[in-house]
């Protein structure tokens, strides 16, 4: 399983239907990784989620503009 950045496991990674190439490093890519994003501090009341996830290039670990949508 891939890691994040601090070198812990990422909470998922999925494999692509295809090869796609990483804007940021250039590398192909068969897989992403999926990392949780959870707030941990605000100076105000916010209405903003308090959890979200990030999906990552497995190879530089940059955030990738994707999304992760389920289908019925």
């Amino acid at each position: 399983m891939s890691e994040d950045a601090s070198g812990r496991p990422a909470e998922a990674t999925y494999t692509l239907e295809y090869p796609v190439i990483c804007p940021h490093c250039g590398k192909e890519l068969e897989e992403v990784a999926v990392v949780r994003l959870l707030r941990s501090r605000v100076n105000f009341t916010s209405t903003l989620p308090r959890r979200g996830r990030v999906i990552t290039c497995t190879e530089c670990r940059k955030i990738l503009t994707a999304e992760l949508a389920g289908f019925a």
